[in-house]
């Protein structure tokens, strides 16, 4: 690993641990040239996850509109933000453990609101209501017909 301060090549691992997020490593550094210390992250590369949109353009997976997603349907609700990002981490498990290389939004949107619906059932209706573009009273009414039985 490249030294960031003298760009010398000759640096070694001080310490290593879990970094927070829990999926990649945290690695203290120290330079045996300049004696300066950094730290690195060290992370799992994946395959760039392709997502099908309705109109059937692709673009790549973006865990951000999953986050800003839950994050508006949970708006003002008794969630919390740690109980939010355990969501997310558990609708990325599920899609990523699918292996396969392109998944439909669609599939994503039903993840997502299986693991709301667990989650919040408010917050459930709000996301149901945009992703199932709920056209009238009725629609709305039959998805909490679902959340009843």
């Amino acid at each position: 690993m490249k030294c960031p301060y003298c760009n010398q090549l000759d640096t070694r691992v001080i310490d290593s641990r879990p970094a927070e997020d829990g999926n990649s490593i945290r690695r203290r550094r120290s330079c045996d040239s300049c004696g300066k210390r950094f730290t690195t992250y060290e992370k799992v590369e994946t395959i760039p996850l392709i997502i099908i949109k309705k109109d059937n353009n692709r673009e790549q997976y973006n865990r951000g509109k999953i986050e800003n997603g839950i994050l508006r349907a949970c708006y003002k609700r008794p969630v919390s933000a740690a109980d939010i990002q355990q969501v997310i981490e558990k609708i990325e498990t599920k899609i990523f453990s699918m292996e396969v290389k392109e998944v439909s939004s669609s599939s994503i949107g039903e993840i997502v609101m299986e693991e709301l619906k667990e989650l919040d059932e408010v917050a459930y209706v709000r996301f149901a209501s945009v992703y199932r573009e709920f056209k009238d009273v009725n629609t709305f009414l039959d998805e909490l017909k679902k959340i009843l039985k």
